[in-house]
């Protein structure tokens, strides 16, 4: 009975590997090229992973409309809410760390409404700032360390 169930497993055994065989045969393009990156040198995978991601900040339901990378150390994100109308900015380090001068800025352009700024030292995010972008378009920027940016455009 021994050999019998040997024999079984061994078989076993073999229909995975050439099962393994043929599955590798038909992945993707990009599915083995994202696996090939798990195999890059630990500095590359770790500065990849160190990105800015947006942090939910400004609430519920504000989705992000676009970022404007800081240098080297973070991105400033720009959200905006269909149902409220409203912009809000927020600017993220890539990792948290020592508190640094760190600034976001938002503005609707030709609005009477005053800019939104939030400016201090902070170990991962400044912000968030809100304007009413209804009818508007914008203009955001943001400091982190002395590394600084901006952009505009998303007009509503």
């Amino acid at each position: 009975m021994k050999k019998l169930s040997r024999r079984a497993t061994t078989a076993s055994a073999l229909a995975v590997l050439a099962l393994g065989g043929t599955l590798a045969a038909t992945i993707p393009a990009s599915a083995a090229t994202q696996a090939s990156t798990a195999t890059k040198p630990a500095a590359v995978t770790r500065s990849a992973a160190a990105a800015a991601t947006y942090n939910g900040a400004c609430g519920t339901g504000y989705k992000v409309i676009d970022s404007t990378p800081v240098g080297n150390s973070g991105k400033i994100f720009l959200t905006w809410n269909e149902s409220t109308g409203k912009n809000c900015a927020v600017t993220i380090r890539n990792t948290t760390g020592a508190k640094i001068h760190m600034e976001v800025t938002l503005k609707a352009i030709d609005s009477s409404q005053p800019a939104a700024k939030d400016s201090g030292q902070y170990t991962s995010y400044a912000g968030p700032v809100y304007v009413n972008g209804r009818g508007y378009c914008v203009t955001w920027g943001g400091t982190i360390g002395t590394a600084s940016a901006g952009d505009s455009g998303h007009c509503s």
